[in-house]
């Protein structure tokens, strides 16, 4: 099965503290079905001071969210939308806007 949210989408969150809030995606851990997004899920850690950061402090950071908890943002249809897959001639699976049909890969 292909994998319905990669690197670099548009999303929104559908539930949450941050519901109705559009991000990008950072990172994909696909093993746990969780997604980082910009500037969502935002929290505030407490850090030692390190060779990279010998101040240490109060750091901010985004922590992962369930892919279950965003939806792929369609700038056609300006809102959020469901994703299919969709196969051409030559067999190349490829994933598509379930609202506009616009193909994404």
């Amino acid at each position: 099965m292909g994998q319905r949210l990669k690197q670099d989408d548009r999303v929104v969150v559908i539930a949450g503290r941050d519901k109705g809030r559009q991000g990008r995606i950072l990172k994909v851990f696909r093993e746990v079905d969780r997604v980082i997004v910009e500037g969502i899920n935002v929290v505030r850690r407490h850090q030692k001071p390190t060779p990279q950061n010998p101040e240490g402090g109060i750091i901010e950071k985004e922590m992962p969210i369930h892919m279950s908890n965003v939806m792929l943002w369609d700038d056609d249809a300006a809102a959020p939308t469901r994703v299919r897959f969709v196969t051409d001639d030559e067999g190349k699976k490829s994933r598509v806007t379930v609202k506009s049909g616009k193909a994404l890969d």
